[in-house]
């Protein structure tokens, strides 16, 4: 199976089962006429088949107070992403459209950043039955049976109103554990929480269950974080296995940079110092803040990485791989992921595409290549 350019799920490395500051990009927005555009876009340009209740999520996200944005303004974005709204918080929320994904899998919901992104929900049902119960646990919230009414049929069909408060069940972040699905958001929080109790054992316990290939194939986010917990309660070459582990899967899925400069690290025994008296402070890092220290540095791997990833892309790399029988497809589909995990680190998304598209090309995936040579 393969997803995301390499094997499964895009990082092409050999023992791999996978696959900035911020820059401001100018996004339209729209009404909820253009709907139908993104309806369109993902059939013709995507070259894929659109979530069945994606129309009741973007009236949702409008609701909301959100911007829908053009499906057709990817100028500056993540290549994979097909835009949806632009939140509060100025971050663009998308659809990923791995590459190569297998028949009927549904494309996830995230968010954009620059240099990857961040996912919010598996699917565009789980994401909508999320905000519902989030919507109706919000007591304070005025706009609660505005945002049913935009669920309509959809939301009647994943969740009920009142059904949280029937449940009994005190604790939101349970609720949606077992009653929504697996969100890396609110697992981390799980963990943080224990560490911030001194329950190492729960912390652990949670950390290895978030890494679990199945609960979310593909992304390297919950093996970076893992790595994170490992350092700081001193098990320091589980640590360096986890991090080295994340470094396998795509590097845009990290959830955080690469590699960090200096001012944006910042240390967990602060920040179990602040969620003492802030807990807002803990959702902040739980929505993807720069780790401890970069993944790279926990792996020991410095920039071994990325030269290898490079070498394998001369042409010396390219005949070594043939002469070992890899076929020319299957090397294509590793240098097109490793052009993006090259994008994440060190260069631009656009100035990368090109190269990313002729990959796809020369893999045969012609419309994956012109989905992401795509610009409005």
């Amino acid at each position: 199976m393969k997803i995301g350019g390499g094997v499964f799920y895009g990082a092409p490395r050999a023992s791999s089962f996978l696959l900035s500051l911020r820059r401001h990009t100018t996004l339209r927005t729209f009404s909820c006429s253009s709907f139908p555009d993104h309806i369109g876009f993902i059939k013709e340009v995507a070259a894929t088949q659109p979530p069945k209740h994606l129309s009741h999520l973007l009236r949702m996200l409008k609701t909301k107070g959100e911007s829908i944005v053009s499906p057709r303004a990817k100028k500056g974005l993540f290549p994979l992403a097909i835009p949806l709204a632009r939140n509060s918080s100025d971050a663009v929320i998308a659809l990923l459209r791995w590459p190569t994904a297998p028949p009927g899998m549904e494309m996830p919901v995230v968010e954009v950043r620059k240099h990857g992104v961040w996912l919010l929900a598996k699917t565009v049902d789980q994401y909508i039955n999320r905000i519902l119960v989030e919507e109706d646990a919000d007591i304070s919230s005025e706009g609660n049976a505005d945002l049913f009414h935009a669920a309509a049929d959809a939301g009647d069909n994943l969740y009920k109103k009142g059904d949280y408060a029937k449940s009994q069940i005190l604790d939101l972040d349970v609720y949606l554990l077992k009653k929504v699905g697996l969100f890396p958001d609110v697992l981390e929080r799980k963990v943080m929480l224990h560490l911030q109790k001194g329950d190492h054992v729960s912390a652990l316990v949670t950390g290895e269950f978030y890494t679990r290939k199945k609960h979310f194939p593909g992304f390297a986010r919950p093996f970076a974080f893992n790595a994170e917990v490992m350092l700081k309660i001193g098990r320091k070459l589980e640590a360096k296995d986890a991090a080295r582990g994340a470094l396998k899967s795509p590097w845009w899925t990290l959830g955080c940079r690469y590699k960090a400069w200096a001012a944006q690290i910042i240390s967990l025994y602060h920040l179990l110092y602040c969620v003492v008296f802030s807990l807002p402070f803990l959702n902040l890092y739980c929505r993807g803040w720069s780790p401890i220290q970069d993944v790279a540095q926990i792996a020991q791997w410095e920039d071994e990485q990325i030269e290898y990833i490079k070498e394998k892309m001369t042409e010396e790399g390219r005949q070594e791989d043939l002469n070992k029988g890899k076929e020319p497809s299957q090397i294509a589909l590793d240098e097109a992921a490793f052009l993006l995990d090259l994008a994440s680190v060190e260069g631009t998304w656009d100035e990368a595409a090109e190269q990313i598209s002729e990959c796809y090309k020369q893999a045969g995936l012609h419309d994956v290549a012109r989905f992401i040579q795509y610009r409005d």
